[in-house]
């Protein structure tokens, strides 16, 4: 997509629902969990009660933008639960992924085994813990959630490890952020379904190994390329989550507003899913927006020119740009001429950080082909130019 303009698609996710992390608090030892009392913990940790998929989840990221993908606190509850899909047949896009997965798993139940281990990546909010608990409906199996940032210390990951039950699926989200020794512990598991554990030291060194129920590790990232190879060749599936297109997206609007009881017209949809940067969770974040608008301003039904209305009354224009997209590519134009400017100079322009701009605001304006990054500096293209109403400079020096 990133090559294609994105002018008329968005990018939105599908809510991502609680997670369960496991979560521990840091003590002055962090890392001086010893390997004997991580296998006296691996041995009296009581085995839970089974739960359902996608129970529980804790907050971990507060994003102050409408349009960023990350998940919001407010799309943690339990009221989110219906906006998932809950099986393969009802997720919508990602074709090819989806044919996959669907051979995965029936290839897996017809020879009555787990699936292979999966990895995930791509752009946050596109659906990879949907398809974490859709993988685990199908294959009938439990899924345990966490993040890779709650697995401080390793007696973390050995407990949820020795936990599982036969079959199911443990997606750890953001898995590139693994400690060290976390991530060394998962080898085994990974490979052979043991728990590794050495005790003693020196010559009195003795290896212990625990048996573990086979299970199917699913991992999401947004930096495929911070994995290190050990553990990113351990993983029998890798596939990749791409923006949606707009065809995609009006039907995952029109499939959160039954369920959220508001009604809408197709063009509504249309609207809405044209501003929400080809991500589900943005395109279900300024839906519930605009129902909000159409409750409090003009009751009836979301049309596509009251859907106009209320995102701009949000400032979320009819390319998902929002006012700091705007704000950055108006300062290039008018106090640089579009540039070439260095990323320090436009961030003390505008008073924006300079490591935001570069990971939340810039990689949209490259995907639609509002931003160009050269060894000189950024330049504002001449389609941003269009957009926020200059006129480029070719187009000047043609006019005289």
């Amino acid at each position: 997509m990133a090559g294609d303009g994105l002018n008329g698609v968005v990018c939105c996710s599908f809510l991502f629902q609680p997670m369960a992390i496991i979560s521990s608090k840091k003590h002055p030892d962090a890392d001086g969990d010893s390997q004997a009392d991580l296998f006296a913990a691996a041995q009296s940790i009581a085995k839970p009660e089974p739960r359902a998929a996608g129970a529980g989840c804790v907050p971990t990221e507060r994003p102050e933008s409408l349009l960023e993908a990350a998940v919001t606190p407010a799309e943690l509850g339990p009221a989110e639960d219906s906006l998932r899909p809950q099986r393969l047949a009802d997720y919508i896009g990602q074709r090819a992924l989806k044919d996959v997965l669907d051979i995965a798993i029936q290839a897996a139940q017809g020879r009555q085994e787990t699936l292979d281990h999966l990895l995930l990546y791509g752009p946050p909010g596109l659906g990879k813990t949907t398809l974490a608990l859709i993988l685990a409906a199908e294959m009938g199996v439990g899924c345990k959630i966490t993040t890779a940032p709650a697995l401080e210390r390793p007696r973390d990951i050995v407990g949820l490890l020795v936990n599982l039950q036969p079959g199911d699926v443990l997606f750890i989200d953001e898995i590139h952020r693994l400690p060290k020794v976390t991530e060394e512990i998962l080898y085994p598991a990974m490979e052979d379904f043991r728990l590794d554990i050495t005790i003693g030291k020196g010559s009195s060194a003795r290896t212990r190994s625990l048996p573990l129920q086979r299970f199917t590790l699913v991992g999401a990232t947004t930096r495929v390329g911070a994995l290190t190879s050990p553990l990113r060749d351990r993983f029998g599936l890798i596939q990749r989550l791409r923006f949606y297109e707009l065809d995609e997206l009006v039907p995952i609007v029109l499939r959160t507003a039954a369920i959220l009881n508001a009604p809408i017209t197709d063009s509504g949809a249309a609207e809405v899913a044209r501003r929400s940067r080809g991500t589900p969770r943005i395109a279900n974040r300024l839906l519930k927006r605009v129902r909000d608008y159409v409750q409090v301003k003009a009751a009836g039904t979301i049309t596509q020119a009251i859907a106009a209305e209320a995102l701009e009354l949000f400032n979320v224009d009819p390319c998902g740009l929002d006012w700091t997209d705007r704000r950055l590519l108006t300062v290039m134009i008018e106090h640089f001429n579009g540039g070439p400017v260095g990323l320090e100079t436009v961030a003390a322009a505008t008073g924006e950080d300079a490591q935001t701009i570069e990971e939340v605001y810039e990689p949209y304006l490259l995907q639609i082909g509002y931003l160009n990054r050269t060894p000189r500096g950024r330049i504002a293209t001449p389609a941003a130019w269009k957009h926020l109403g200059f006129t480029p400079p070719d187009s000047q020096l043609s006019m005289l």
